[in-house]
């Protein structure tokens, strides 16, 4: 039989039946949709994370005070008070690999202003914690290193501050605030960078460490100090350095009674990335079910159709028609389903996907790799669940074929 034949005959056998055909082909379309946007949605998840981990500043390195609670590693808490300017210092000129540093201390405190208040948190820092973070300025400046030296009260505001104090079209540059009774200049306002599990940086205000110690938290102690690394292949090295050398000053043999600790950024995202790669791959397990279910009734409709078409069947044997020719007709049946299924499938996926995104408020990346596996799995479907039918069409005699009532 000609191929052109093969793929005429094809087209009447669907068409004869259109209803069957397309409840068969709902359920490879439901597969394929749910396979393209849950893939999607996994995939734009762990985009999300990872923006939301590199919003907080790149090539990071943050050394937490911790104390030990019992047998193994140390717990962080800000109350260890293990942390200082020397460690600050040391670190500076004895690694060679930190391009910035920037000390912190942070607390909550109340913020008042011409009769608001908000209850918000409060960084002491340097100047150089604008490159650490990738902080940008809305409005105004960021305070320098004189203004550090100076102990003066200047402040900075992240957006959400901005908004508690003075509405959403309110000015803040050069108007005061009050922060545990002492009076603050705002210079200047941040750019937003949105909130994430790491705290939000736009509910914020930001004021010399000096002057954060000497009015607000009355010792020289640090919160963590927030180092970034010149290089993404320096962080581990840069990491177990700063580790040996901070032993070393705080007298501690033992790195698992350290009275510090240090997160990796890299370890956090590589964390992260394969956390939500087996969600994504969870998902996509589960969606592949209902494809499987597609599939399953592929195969009872070819089945039926066989039965339905036993007298065709030893008609065509009877004038010739080898079973090579019987299997191709049905497998091409099958196969033919699964392929407009798949199309209309990706549609959707697609429809469904821009829709979960405008609607739900939830990140869904679509790629190439997803499309081609739901068709990639379509395919294989049509063949596998079309091939049986098909090669029970095909051993049909022709003689008892011909006598089916």
């Amino acid at each position: 039989m000609k191929f052109s034949d093969l793929i005429y005959e094809t087209f009447i056998s669907i068409a004869t039946n259109k209803v069957r055909s397309g409840l068969t082909m709902l359920g490879i379309v439901i597969g394929i949709a749910s396979v393209i946007v849950m893939i999607g949605i996994g995939r734009g998840a762990q985009s999300s994370i990872e923006g939301e981990i590199e919003k907080i500043g790149s090539n990071l390195l943050t050394i937490m005070p911790a104390k030990q609670r019992g047998p193994g590693s140390p717990v962080n808490d800000a109350s260890a008070q293990s942390l200082s300017m020397d460690d600050v210092e040391m670190i500076q000129e004895k690694v060679e690999s930190v391009k910035t540093i920037a000390p912190v201390v942070s607390g909550k405190y109340r913020l008042i202003s011409a009769g608001e208040n908000t209850s918000t948190s409060a960084t002491g820092t340097v100047a150089e914690y604008v490159e650490v973070k990738s902080l940008e300025i809305e409005e105004g400046t960021f305070f320098t290193n004189d203004h550090v030296k100076k102990l003066s009260r200047v402040a900075v505001l992240g957006p959400d501050t901005v908004t508690d104090l003075f509405g959403e079209d309110g000015e803040a540059v050069g108007k005061k605030i009050t922060i545990e009774g002492i009076n603050f200049t705002i210079i200047g306002t941040t750019v937003s960078k949105g909130g994430g599990g790491f705290g939000s940086q736009d509910d914020i205000v930001y004021i010399p460490i000096t002057t954060a110690q000497q009015y607000l938290t009355g010792d020289d102690h640090l919160n963590d100090i927030q180092i970034q690394i010149d290089t993404q292949e320096n962080m581990s090295n840069a990491e177990s350095e700063i580790e040996a050398l901070l032993l070393a000053k705080h007298k501690i043999d033992d790195p698992d009674e350290a009275d510090f600790r240090i997160m990796n950024q890299a370890d956090i995202m590589e964390t992260a990335s394969s956390i939500t790669g087996t969600f994504t791959v969870l998902l996509g397990a589960v969606a592949g079910i209902s494809l499987v279910v597609g599939g399953i009734g592929i195969m009872n409709m070819m089945l039926t159709t066989v039965t339905e078409r036993t007298r065709e069947i030893g008609l065509r044997k009877a004038i010739g028609a080898k079973a090579d020719d019987i299997t191709k007709q049905f497998l091409y049946e099958s196969i033919a389903l699964t392929f407009v299924g798949g199309v209309l499938g990706v549609l959707l996926g697609y429809g469904v996907s821009a829709g979960v995104e405008k609607f739900a408020n939830l990140a869904s990346e679509i790629s190439a790799v997803s499309i081609f596996l739901a068709f990639g799995v379509s395919a294989f479907i049509g063949i596998v669940f079309g091939y049986y039918p098909a090669k029970r069409a095909a051993k049909l005699n022709a003689i008892e074929a011909l006598r089916y009532e």
